[in-house]
């Protein structure tokens, strides 16, 4: 009986880590993280600006001040992305968490960057009514890298594997809470197209959902505040 080899498709290579990024606002030294990852990359994202799913020549990760009164973030991204002399589709995350102090890891060619304040947090099923009102951004904001192209269902896929790693770190870290109800999802991932197979599930069990779970539960956990930290 012939037994032909497994051989695991090879993906390009990951983006360079961001860039951080330094600005004087509302009295105080505020920064950003800044992914190019150039072309052939696209995106799904639940953030304000650039969110859904297309091509994406950069990501930005804005740290603005706690107590932001600004009604439009939307506004406000695309205005420092013009500033940081950034072009073309992108996307803008926003919190007052310090980004300098973000939690980085990698697993498999997968890395996750995560920012996390989580001054409002709950839990996502809280009973009770919902009362619609702008949120502060403490926010738990992640941007995951996948060399590899993934069908338009596999990167939503990816989202929810993504979220429920980010439970699992919240959980693990001692804080009773889902996250705060203005968390924020990037996914970046190749475009398909390539040489490479495009992967069509990004599920917890998948190659590269795995992967990507991993790394956002070990970011997720390195950028968390200690329980009963803010």
């Amino acid at each position: 009986m012939a037994v032909t080899a497994v051989v695991e498709p090879t993906p390009t290579a990951p983006p360079a880590p961001p860039e951080l990024l330094e600005r004087d606002e509302d009295g105080q030294r505020l920064g950003a993280l800044l992914w190019r990852p150039g072309p052939g990359w696209r995106a799904v994202s639940s953030a304000v600006l650039g969110g859904g799913i297309g091509p994406r020549a950069w990501v930005m990760n804005v740290q603005v001040a706690h107590g932001y009164t600004r009604t439009d973030p939307e506004a406000h991204l695309a205005d420092l992305a013009r500033r940081a002399g950034l072009r073309g589709p992108g996307v803008g995350l926003m919190t007052a968490a310090e980004v300098a102090r973000r939690g980085t890891a990698a697993d498999g060619g997968a890395v996750a960057v995560a920012t996390a304040g989580i001054d409002v947090r709950g839990w996502a099923a809280a009973p009770g009514p919902v009362v619609p009102a702008p949120q502060a951004p403490g926010t738990i904001n992640i941007v995951v890298t996948v060399p590899a192209p993934l069908t338009d269902a596999a990167l939503v896929n990816a989202v929810a594997t993504a979220t429920e790693a980010k439970v699992q770190a919240l959980l693990d870290a001692g804080h009773d809470c889902s996250g705060t109800p203005t968390d924020a999802v990037c996914v970046l991932a190749r475009e398909p197209g390539t040489a490479v197979p495009t992967e069509p599930f990004a599920g917890p069990r998948s190659l590269w959902g795995a992967r990507l779970a991993r790394a956002v539960h070990a970011a997720v956990g390195a950028a968390l505040p200690a329980p009963g930290v803010s």
